[in-house]
């Protein structure tokens, strides 16, 4: 499938006129005619124009296509409300009882089986090698049985650096976007393991060759709009298969996504905004910015609108604790059971350190000014500040004493100019 893409010029932002002129170049009505067609998307967790793009492809296709339909690709997050999608897709109350009345909304139900449908499994051999050896497991591939209700996929989403696949776009909305347990599991442990600085802007990753992989399981029509972030507009468009719009998208993305800084700092003040309600997506506000945390540094999550650990997986969060990863792994016995998705999400947050002699040392400190108060703090093994003792003026403009203000973190990724080597691949991978 020839990608088509389109790219705002200095420091422009692509015009709904270029957005639709390049929709309609890339899905003429003749290929959708008569066609169901499910639009997958994020939620909000996710800075995107998905508006700007979502109603040039309906204004493009709604006349000829059978259905025009949105799933929401939650991956583990919560559903949306009705009112919830109707934001994220730009429609006002009266443009949804008019211009956009037929389209129905879902949202993805990851832990429903009765929602799921097998497509196939990973074997241990394909195991073995999609990790580089890491995981000898045969991995069923589920994934949301509604989507074989149509007869094409259409991806929808930004792309921007991750810590789990490296960039995110492209697949990532199938797995974990639409799919089921299993997998989901796997592959966050898979990049766990591997650990944050080495998979985070980095586009070619083993966790990438497994997403890639199980969507070549799903056997229907797939076509991507990945879109290109700048100053919460679209700066770039790329409409291809899933693999080959990503590929663009993400290239482009590692140059404007990507903060590159000359020596680490040993205090950071990573403010959340306000899309982050939970520590569950949070983290981010650490995981982009521990490339350039120092040894022995603090990052101090700041959001005093942060009040809830996970709404789904907070339970097991608050029973675990936050550790880093070779506290599970050199004790797996103990924590192979647990959900390892969720063991992923506590070392990423709680990020690098060791694990011997029954004694753990981080190689920084994560401490939270949030609206969770010092007992949970100190319960989910992670620092506590008073989020109303903090001016966040106090940290600017002071890089040269080591001292790092990021106003809104969580989709910049911060890097190192020359990373140690905890911060780069293994020599097996790729950019």
């Amino acid at each position: 499938m020839t990608v088509r893409s389109v790219v705002a010029s200095g420091q422009g932002l692509v015009s709904p006129e270029e957005t639709a002129s390049l929709i309609a170049e890339a899905c003429p009505v003749a290929d959708f005619r008569a066609q169901k067609v499910l639009v997958i998307v994020p939620d909000a967790t996710r800075t995107a124009p998905v508006d700007l793009v979502f109603r040039a492809l309906h204004d493009q296709l709604a006349g000829s296509v059978a259905r025009l339909d949105v799933m929401v690709a939650l991956g583990t997050h919560q559903p949306m409300s009705e009112a919830g999608i109707c934001r994220r897709l730009g429609m006002t109350a009266e443009e949804r009882g008019s211009v956009f009345r037929d389209v129905r909304f879902y949202n993805h139900e990851w832990d429903n089986p009765a929602a799921l449908r097998q497509i196939g499994v990973i074997s241990e051999s394909q195991s073995v090698e999609l990790t580089e050896g890491r995981f000898s497991l045969e991995i069923p591939v589920e994934i949301n049985r509604r989507l074989y209700d149509y007869d094409r996929l259409m991806i929808l989403g930004p792309v921007f650096p991750h810590e789990v696949v490296g960039f995110s776009g492209g697949n990532k909305y199938l797995f974990p976007g639409v799919s089921g347990p299993q997998l989901l599991h796997f592959f966050h442990w898979l990049a766990a393991v591997i650990t944050n600085p080495k998979i985070i802007g980095h586009r070619r990753t083993a966790v990438r060759r497994v997403i890639d992989f199980a969507a070549g399981l799903v056997e229907l029509p797939k076509q991507c709009c990945c879109m290109v972030v700048r100053r919460g507009g679209l700066g770039g468009l790329f409409v291809g298969s899933p693999e080959s719009a990503w590929d663009g998208a993400s290239s482009l993305s590692r140059q404007w996504h990507i903060t590159r800084k000359p020596k680490p700092f040993q205090t950071i003040l990573s403010c959340a905004p306000p899309m982050y309600q939970e520590l569950w997506v949070g983290g981010k506000c650490m995981y982009k910015l521990e490339p350039v945390l120092a040894d022995g540094g603090e990052l101090i999550v700041y959001a005093p609108h942060l009040a809830a650990v996970s709404a789904t997986h907070g339970e097991r969060i608050r029973a675990l604790g936050y550790h880093c990863r070779d506290y599970f792994v050199n004790q797996w016995d103990r924590f192979r059971d647990e959900p390892w998705g969720i063991l992923a999400h506590l070392t990423q947050v709680y990020g690098l350190g060791s694990f011997e002699n029954g004694v753990e040392r981080p190689r920084a400190q994560v401490t939270l000014a949030t609206g969770l108060d010092e007992a949970m703090c100190r319960k989910l093994n992670l620092g506590y500040r008073d989020s109303g003792t903090i001016d966040p003026a106090r940290f600017a403009d002071r890089e040269d004493e080591g001292v790092l203000l990021v106003p809104r973190a969580g989709e910049q990724l911060f890097q190192l100019e020359e990373p140690p080597a905890w911060g780069r691949p293994d020599e097996n991978g790729t950019q």
